[in-house]
C-alpha cells in the first residue's frame, strides 16, 4: 500500500523555513529507511507533499505516524491531509523504486 502525505503552510513562510531543515532530515531518514519514495514542495511555495509506503494492514495508523513524528506538525507551522493509495495501475513500477 502507498500513501499520499499534502503538506499546507498554516504560517508565513518565513516561520516555515525555521522547521525546513529538521523536516529535510525527517524526509531523508524516511528514504533511507525505504518509507518515502519522492517528495517536495509545491510551486508556488504553499506546501508540498511526498509518496511514502505504508503496510497493508492499518495504512492510515502508518500515515498517522508519519505525520507525528514530521518536524513541521510538532512545530504547528503546516497542516496534513493523509491519503491511503491502493495503486491499482503501475504497482509494479513502484514495488520497483
Amino acid at each position: 500500500m502507498y500513501g499520499m502525505v499534502i503538506v499546507r503552510y498554516r504560517r508565513p513562510i518565513e516561520e516555515v523555513l525555521v522547521h525546513q531543515e529538521a523536516h529535510r532530515a525527517f524526509q531523508r531518514k524516511l528514504t533511507a529507511d525505504g518509507v518515502m519514495i519522492a517528495g517536495g514542495p509545491h510551486e508556488p511555495r504553499f506546501g508540498g507533499m511526498f509518496l511514502v509506503r505504508v503496510p497493508d494492514e492499518n495504512p492510515q495508523q502508518a500515515l498517522d505516524a508519519i505525520r507525528d513524528a514530521d518536524p513541521y506538525y510538532q512545530a504547528g507551522v503546516a497542516q496534513y491531509e493523509l491519503l491511503a493509495w491502493n495503486v491499482v495501475i503501475g504497482k509494479d513500477n513502484l514495488d520497483k523504486l
